[in-house]
């Protein structure tokens, strides 16, 4: 089999499983694409798609971190939640990567309760809370998967171009 076929056919197992990791915790589907879209370009010697391409594709790879940060700290803050709320909810969020799925969705969630009842708020105002963070954490997976194809579009239109 020839190399190129070879590097296409990789880069499409990375770019299949990065969309499955968009949705699959266990798999971080972003850098999954970007490493796709880069072997991609690899394998046809950088001709079409070159160095600031992919530097603006790393940038859109990295911003997807922050993404699943704030967004659950902002769906609280919007919300009504504290400021305590709001950063239980982004804490929430990163102990929850490591904890899978269940993690990922409740973790901003009882982060936000738990910071919101450490200001002494009522039960209704911690729930309140935490429901935000769970919107905000839904959010910020939809902009995660807009940003994955968004990559796949500056991708196709400078290969195309």
């Amino acid at each position: 089999m020839d190399v190129p076929v070879l590097l296409w056919l990789l880069a499409a197992l990375l770019i299949v499983a990065g969309f499955a990791g968009l949705i699959l915790p266990a798999l971080p589907g972003i850098p999954l694409i970007y490493a796709g879209l880069v072997v991609l370009a690899w394998s046809e010697n950088f001709a079409y798609v070159g160095r600031i391409t992919l530097a603006v594709l790393g940038l859109l790879a990295l911003l997807s971190y922050g993404v699943d940060l704030l967004a659950s700290s902002l769906g609280a803050k919007r919300f009504g939640a504290s400021p305590r709320a709001v950063w239980g909810a982004a804490l929430g969020a990163l102990v929850g990567l490591f904890f899978g799925l269940i993690g990922i969705v409740l973790g901003p969630f009882v982060g936000a309760v738990v910071g919101e009842f450490s200001g002494k708020s009522s039960a209704k105002g911690a729930l309140h809370a935490g429901l935000g963070a769970t919107l905000g954490l839904l959010f910020g997976a939809l902009l995660k998967i807009a940003l994955a194809f968004t990559m796949l579009g500056v991708f196709m239109v400078d290969r195309l171009i």
